[in-house]
């Protein structure tokens, strides 16, 4: 069971965010994953959203990119309300969203050029001549020019995650989202991915979310930082104000201490009490 922590008064800058979630409330059957959950995502910033597992923040994503609806609350991107969208204006609005699954979600029966080509000739006119330089650039980004033409089976771990990034950027969106990008990979593999992600963002323009229970790395080049936990905001702010922060669920989290707020055990009764029970078999 988590701790249970106050939800942290929200105050935005005065500048437009590219991503405003407002009273965000969302359940799964009986459960209330978001509860009055405000957040704000500025333009041209790494920003991270961590918490505790099954705290929703994968769900989040989904929402933002309108897979799914909320209960209630508002949720803007680009100044559209995602959910008020009809069919033709979200996928218009997709389309200026790369998304980097945890698994990589590469096509297994294509070649890693058709992987990075395919949403260039899904979705664009283009020339094959033009496809081609534009999914060789994509890959040179991320390293892996020289390995358009192998499959899939043949790539590392982290070598697919690279060539999803490079599928995912390829039509130069607005706006990345990593769903726990780190998840799996070795610490060579994991160091590039964490150089890749800051680059791009910066070099591309790119506006970047990552969902991530990887503290050091994400901290590393997050421009922001939001803690969730049991539906709303508990802490946010820069990797360096968090890592200062005087919250003990906060503290303990952000340093990974075993011992705090957050405990081990899941709410149950006492242990002797079990023990004696009657109905035990």
């Amino acid at each position: 069971m988590f701790a249970t922590v106050s939800p942290v008064e929200t105050t935005w800058p005065d500048d437009a965010p590219l991503v405003s979630v407002r009273d965000l409330s969302f359940r799964r059957g009986d459960r209330m994953i978001f509860n009055d959950l405000n957040l704000q995502i500025r333009r041209g910033q790494v920003t991270a959203i961590m918490g505790p597992s099954g705290t929703g923040k994968t769900t989040l994503l989904h929402l933002i990119g309108g897979q799914i609806r909320p209960e209630a609350g508002r949720i803007e991107v680009d100044g559209r309300c995602v959910h008020e969208l009809n069919r033709q204006e979200l996928y218009r609005l997709r389309q200026r969203m790369g998304v980097l699954f945890q698994s990589g979600a590469l096509f297994t029966d294509l070649s890693v050029f058709d992987n990075v080509a395919f949403p260039l000739r899904e979705h664009t006119r283009l020339s094959e001549r033009l496809i081609r330089t534009l999914a060789l650039m994509k890959l040179e980004a991320v390293g892996l020019r020289g390995a358009r033409d192998l499959m899939p089976a043949q790539l590392s771990g982290g070598m697919a995650r690279r060539v999803a990034l490079a599928r995912a950027i390829a039509l130069d969106p607005m706006m990345m989202l990593y769903d726990e990008p780190f998840a799996g990979q070795d610490p060579i593999s994991m160091g590039v991915l964490v150089k890749l992600i800051r680059t791009l963002n910066d070099a591309l323009g790119l506006t970047s979310i990552i969902v991530s229970h990887d503290v050091k790395e994400t901290a590393a080049i997050a421009d922001y930082l939001y803690l969730i936990s049991e539906g709303r905001v508990v802490e946010h702010g820069t990797p360096e104000e968090l890592h200062h922060s005087p919250s003990a669920w906060v503290d303990q989290f952000m340093h990974a201490r075993p011992d705090g707020p957050m405990s081990f055990h899941y709410a149950a009764p006492p242990y002797a009490d079990d023990l004696l029970s009657r109905d035990a078999g």
